[in-house]
């Protein structure tokens, strides 16, 4: 008897001290419970400071709202709290002029002719705006911070009263931002990249006072080309709508010659794909989006650069191009060029740098989190939009 007591003890010495090397390891970690993410560790030591500035090395060392909303919601898909929080505040300091309440962001912080460091471009950019008030809510929600939601919410109001537009015979839509994108009374220009389904179901369904379900229903014509490839660039009036060139870059340069599908067109085969086929206009919008997986049939890579008539102008996309189609391919089915795409994330992957690619592009890498993070379960879009991460 004595014996077995003493054999109970020490089991129970055991597991209590099992016990405190657990707690131990849970408190060093934060007490996270999901799994670490390499390339979001990777990323933040790359292009993230201490403060919670995003860097773009190779565009000037500038800082964008979309770097700041796209980290934020990384952050929350990582279960990164400090990071989240130092992202919100140093944007909220730095481009909203200390109030995000009172203001949207302005869009392009960084280095002036006269080596001064400030916002260079006060306009708001509504994509990042979008995500930005998106990330802020699921982040209040999920780590239940009123204050987060709140803002969100604030933000999301702002974005339809300054952002969203009715255009005549197309319909409600999102503008890239409140300022330059409508040039006279018959045209307003949009960037179908701005639109992720997700991101609209989710508002309409948060705030259905608000015109989010009307711009999700623009959607499939938005993306709609006689050659299936989606634009960076539409126009939008009374005669409907059709592929332009970015209204920013002036007609006389080369690269604004014609529509075509490049850059920012590459993201709305990434947010189509990453949705819940329920999403209301989704599957309508993959079928018209199919000269993509056509192309992808015989081709290895993405094109970098398409017109409007399907052409391809530049084949051979970097990086990103295929980690951004990945959650495309696998939305319509296409298994074996789905294996291509991801083998040639493999390949490139740098086990140095714990990124993809050896120049390390900022936007290939945001493009890579997003369709390796989804790829890997770590994230999902429910139907009603919500963020389902892997850690909760």
């Amino acid at each position: 008897m004595e014996r077995s007591l003493r054999t109970q003890a020490g089991n129970f010495l055991r597991l209590g001290v099992a016990a405190v090397l657990l707690f131990g390891m849970a408190a060093q970690s934060g007490c996270r419970a999901e799994q670490p993410w390499p390339l979001w560790e990777s990323y933040a030591s790359h292009f993230l400071d201490g403060q919670g500035r995003v860097i773009d090395h190779g565009g000037q060392d500038k800082t964008t709202t979309e770097g700041e909303a796209y980290a934020m919601f990384f952050a929350l898909v990582a279960g990164d709290r400090s990071r989240f929080d130092k992202l919100v505040d140093w944007t909220e300091n730095n481009l909203a002029q200390g109030d995000l309440t009172a203001r949207l962001p302005a869009w392009s912080w960084g280095k002036a002719p006269d080596g001064s460091w400030h916002v260079l471009d006060s306009n708001p950019a509504a994509d990042a705006d979008l995500w930005m008030a998106y990330s802020l809510c699921e982040a209040g929600r999920l780590w239940k911070v009123p204050r987060y939601e709140k803002l969100g919410d604030l933000m999301a109001l702002r974005v339809a009263q300054q952002e969203v537009v009715l255009v005549p015979g197309v319909g409600t839509t999102l503008i890239p931002g409140a300022q330059g994108f409508h040039p006279d009374p018959q045209t307003w220009y949009v960037n179908p990249g701005y639109l992720p389904p997700s991101l609209l179901q989710y508002f309409a369904k948060r705030a259905p006072g608000q015109p989010w379900g009307e711009v999700l229903a623009s959607l499939p014509a938005m993306v709609h080309t006689d050659g299936g490839f989606v634009m960076d660039w539409v126009s939008a009036g009374p005669s409907g709508v059709k592929p332009s060139v970015n209204p920013a870059t002036p007609t006389s340069a080369p690269s604004n010659a014609i529509p075509i599908g490049s850059y920012d067109a590459i993201r709305m085969y990434l947010w189509m794909g990453m949705a819940d086929r329920r999403t209301p206009g989704v599957q309508e919008s993959l079928e018209q989006m199919g000269g993509m997986a056509t192309y992808l049939h015989t081709h290895a890579l993405p094109p970098l650069r398409v017109d409007a008539t399907g052409t391809v102008l530049q084949p051979d996309a970097p990086v990103g191009f295929s980690a951004a189609v990945v959650p495309y391919l696998s939305a319509v089915g296409l298994k074996a060029e789905m294996a291509t795409q991801n083998g040639r994330l493999i390949a490139v992957f740098d086990p140095k740098s714990g990124l993809y690619g050896h120049d390390t592009a900022y936007y290939d890498q945001n493009l890579a989190l997003f369709a390796t993070g989804w790829n890997e379960g770590r994230f999902h879009f429910e139907e009603n939009g919500r963020l389902k991460v892997k850690w909760k």
